[in-house]
């Protein structure tokens, strides 16, 4: 059995891209340069991050958000996943604890022809 505190995160200063895990099945890689902006709203008991890049619009439901942000900043975020909720428990107080992940492709609008 492993001992080892589960992450929903991660961090590595060489990283040039953002790994999303949506669902087990499913990941998502986009580029650190394709990253626009990001959001922290922190004004419920949960906090959501929006992060924006150039074709997709992250949206994370979670605790203690503000050390991803952070590490975004610095763009040495490597991964997101969200944890289930049986591995809740295991994170120590005070760790970022993502909840849910949606992730929605932007539409860029569309070029006008002469």
């Amino acid at each position: 059995m492993s001992t080892k505190t589960p992450e929903c995160w991660a961090s590595d200063p060489q990283a040039r891209g953002l790994r999303i895990e949506v669902t087990p099945e499913r990941s998502l890689l986009l580029p650190h340069h394709h990253f626009i902006f990001a959001e922290l709203d922190s004004s419920s008991d949960e906090q959501n991050l929006k992060f924006v890049f150039t074709s997709h619009e992250i949206s994370v439901r979670g605790h203690h958000l503000r050390r991803i942000e952070t590490v975004l900043q610095r763009l040495e975020l490597s991964l997101l996943a969200k944890l289930l909720s049986n591995q809740q428990k295991l994170i120590t107080e005070g760790q970022p604890v993502i909840l849910e992940i949606v992730v929605t492709e932007t539409t860029s609008p569309s070029s006008a022809t002469l």
